[in-house]
């Protein structure tokens, strides 16, 4: 069973939300307040955190940056903010994947599970190390080294410069990114551009300045051999 961790402060949203996800065979345990989920976490560690923004106290915002110091558990957005700077800045405190209110419950789950299979295949992963440049990327024991010393990336970011190394000089376009990565169709590719610059910040000397992880303007991204 997946357990799977709400913290929502709205009654109604969190029963509804906690019912749907019990009746597509989630397990799920709900928290009313940042503070209270961050303790849950802790005590009794969810496989996915769905957090919203507009919490009482400690906001989501800073909720999502308290779950990503501790780990790297899968982390959805869950709110009815849709503002641009809203959905960047979420994406920026390290969660995976942002979900507008109203909430389809299928798209939901659809996306927890295209989480837990990118979770699976990053553990799984094959055993051939590659090394691009400065980089050392061993998929098997989930490691990346940049001169030798270990990067801390999550599961998300890990899988993206993966996909970025096997094709590393060539140019990829944020659909192949959503489609390979994500496992999403479609989707906003707005989740590839945070995720490029959360990733530079950890591959590049100069992240304002990338030369190993570049824009190709017009076209997507590219791993510098």
């Amino acid at each position: 069973m997946v357990a799977v961790l709400v913290i929502e402060d709205d009654d109604r949203i969190r029963l509804s939300l906690t019912l749907a996800l019990e009746d597509e065979g989630y397990t799920v345990s709900a928290a009313a307040t940042a503070e209270e989920g961050l303790v849950r976490q802790r005590r009794e560690p969810a496989d996915t955190v769905l957090v919203d923004l507009m919490l009482p106290g400690i906001d989501g915002f800073e909720c999502i940056r308290e779950l990503r110091r501790a780990d790297d558990v899968p982390i959805v957005v869950v709110s009815a903010r849709d503002d641009t700077h809203d959905i960047v800045a979420a994406l920026e405190a390290g969660a995976d994947d942002y979900v507008v209110k109203p909430i389809a419950v299928k798209e939901l789950t659809a996306r927890l599970r295209a989480l837990r299979r990118r979770a699976r295949a990053a553990t799984a992963a094959g055993p051939r190390t590659s090394v691009v440049g400065e980089l050392e990327i061993r998929p098997q024991a989930g490691e990346v080294l940049l001169r030798g010393t270990q990067l801390a990336l999550t599961r998300t970011e890990f899988r993206l410069l993966c996909e970025l190394a096997e094709h590393a000089g060539q140019v990829l376009s944020r659909q192949q990114l959503l489609e390979r990565v994500w496992e999403y169709d479609f989707g906003d590719e707005r989740l590839v551009d945070v995720h490029i610059g959360r990733l530079r910040q950890k591959v590049e000397d100069d992240p304002s300045s990338p030369a190993r992880l570049v824009t190709v303007r017009g076209l997507g991204y590219k791993l510098q051999r």
